[in-house]
């Protein structure tokens, strides 16, 4: 993996003093990081009977429909706040400082439907945990949560009740 890590740009002090952005558009701009990352992913759900593959806005747009692709299940978008143009069921969760909203369509997820929710990042884990509250209130089982990067430090597992949870690239801090 130490070979994808050298592929993502670090990026001091963005978007604010203080923060280090992983920046993953130039794991992405290169042919070989971005088919291992989708590859890797599907050698590690492959055989788990997922039916649908759900990506978070925006960044998790990038890796779900290739890897549903891969896995030969659909894909589901989940969105931003009046961006699904169908009837919508929505969650609002907690940020660190404020709140944020989540969308799905009504019938993207039936009864029973295998749901692996993918994204780039899991941090503190809201967003993703809030994802898996919206399969489970439409009727699905979440089969588990992928990432390409995981920021340890910021116990976004704590957030995820022991589900699986498989992230590729690990930064401490």
């Amino acid at each position: 993996m130490d070979n994808l890590k050298t592929l993502v740009r670090e990026i001091p002090d963005f978007p604010k003093p203080g923060i280090l952005f992983y920046d993953i558009t130039t794991l992405l701009k290169d042919r070989h990081g971005f088919h291992e990352v989708i590859d890797r992913l599907k050698a590690h759900y492959e055989g788990c009977g997922v039916d649908t593959v759900l990506g978070i806005e925006a960044r998790g747009f990038i890796f779900a429909p290739a890897l549903a692709y891969a896995l030969g299940a659909g894909f589901v978008p989940v969105r931003k706040p009046k961006k699904l143009p169908g009837e919508c069921v929505s969650i609002t969760y907690d940020l660190e400082y404020g709140s944020d909203s989540l969308e799905i369509h009504r019938d993207a997820i039936g009864e029973g439907c295998r749901v692996l929710i993918v994204d780039d990042l899991l941090a503190t884990g809201g967003t993703a945990a809030a994802a898996t509250q919206l399969v489970e209130r439409m009727g699905g089982t979440v089969s588990g949560l992928a990432f390409v990067i995981e920021l340890t430090f910021l116990n976004g597992r704590e957030k995820l009740n022991g589900r699986d949870v498989y992230s590729m690239l690990k930064y401490d801090a």
